[in-house]
């Protein structure tokens, strides 16, 4: 039997991509998974299949960007559910731009979203987790977060934080039994980019992405990974999973 199995998890940025498919491989491992996100019609159908396929989900409108919206989601997971076991911390945007654009909107949005998203999902689950002296929490980062590239500065940052952020918090946690794993993903296949709206970086992205020929990764890849790392054995954490596309250089 999965090491999932029964375990209460929170996904946030469920509603498509990583989140979706991470919802999805935890439901198939018999875990009962919360997802959240802001477009409830597609977290609907989500819940939807997840059940169709016998496993058990709860579908919670939430901005993660909303400390009070990511804290009734979670209170409404703990009522439904039990104490969250698990939190994959997924949610992002990526409106990328140069740094002339000063895009200032973008940046708060990032800013938002990216870090202080996480930290409120952090903040909503820690200390049952404390008091039980057990859990897992997974912020799901970026190759971004190792490295800085020409239009994504503020978007690096941002990545670079949850880096910092998870460490620090694994290294406080550890002997309190609770484990902490980032994952930074390379080249995905998401929605994510289309959020980008400098066209410089549109164009920067594609005469890349010609000269290289990279087959990205799909979300399924992702989901695959933190399974992995939720289902080592209780003595092994895994820290942190740098995971690219094969052909991806950089």
């Amino acid at each position: 039997m999965s090491s999932v199995s029964d375990k209460v998890v929170v996904v946030t940025g469920a509603s498509s991509g990583i989140g979706r498919a991470t919802a999805l491989e935890l439901a198939r491992r018999n875990a009962k998974v919360a997802c959240l996100a802001r477009r409830t019609d597609r977290l609907s159908d989500l819940a939807k299949e997840i059940k169709e396929a016998g496993g058990k989900s709860l579908a919670i409108e939430c901005d993660v960007a909303d400390r009070a919206h990511v804290n009734h989601a979670v209170e409404t997971a703990v009522e439904t559910f039990g104490p969250v076991d698990i939190l994959v911390a997924n949610a992002g945007v990526m409106p990328l731009s140069f740094m002339d654009s000063c895009d200032v909107d973008g940046w708060d949005r990032m800013i938002d979203v990216n870090i202080k998203g996480v930290l409120y999902a952090i903040a909503a689950v820690l200390p049952s987790m404390l008091e039980r002296e057990c859990g897992h929490i997974v912020p799901v980062s970026s190759v971004a977060g190792r490295r800085v590239m020409p239009g994504a500065a503020v978007y690096c940052a941002t990545k670079h934080a949850v880096h910092a952020i998870a460490e620090g918090l694994r290294s406080e946690v550890a002997t309190r039994n609770i484990r902490v794993t980032t994952i930074a993903p390379g080249f995905v296949a998401t929605e994510l980019q289309k959020g980008v709206t400098d066209e410089r970086v549109l164009k920067r992205w594609e005469e890349n992405s010609r000269k290289s020929a990279i087959e990205p990764l799909e979300s399924e890849d992702i989901a695959l990974a933190i399974a992995h790392a939720l289902e080592a054995p209780a003595r092994v954490s895994v820290n942190e999973i740098l995971i690219r596309p094969t052909r991806q250089e950089m």
